[in-house]
């Protein structure tokens, strides 16, 4: 078992390799348990994390199952993104739906508490980045909304 303390982008990241097997690799970060897949096999000696760093331009974390990218950055679309490391326990909206300002586009839990996802402009959903049931890591994109 191998042990880090990540900064990256600014957050603190405790992430433990609890168990590597062919291109899965079994970690927790903070806590939260995640299954990464690997791009090609490792020697059983072999550690996913190489050295730590902190990388340049995004936000990128250990990748958990969900599919979780970085922020969009164009001028008509804005990204939600998740406030806390956590689970996602429902998805209310689908993607091509019309949403207002402050309406409940999803529920994630995080510490024990369900927390409100809410829509942070008016538009329509381009993008569902995070489906129920997956872990999410704070300050992961959830939706897009243009």
């Amino acid at each position: 078992m191998k042990e880090y303390k990540l900064k990256i982008n600014g957050n603190d990241y405790n992430v433990t390799i609890t168990d590597i097997e062919d291109t899965i690799a079994e970690v927790e970060v903070n806590g939260i348990p995640f299954k990464v897949e690997i791009d090609r096999p490792l020697k059983k000696q072999a550690t996913v994390v190489q050295r730590p760093a902190v990388p340049t331009g995004q936000n990128s974390a250990p990748k958990p199952t969900a599919s979780v990218k970085p922020p969009v950055a164009s001028g008509s679309e804005s990204a939600i993104t998740s406030p806390l490391p956590g689970v996602i326990l429902e998805v209310v909206v689908k993607e091509g739906d019309a949403v207002k300002k402050g309406q409940k586009l999803m529920v994630l839990e995080a510490m024990k508490m369900e927390n409100v996802i809410e829509a942070s402009a008016d538009g329509k959903i381009i993008s569902i980045k995070a489906n129920k049931g997956d872990s999410v890591l704070e300050g992961a994109t959830l939706i897009i909304i243009g």
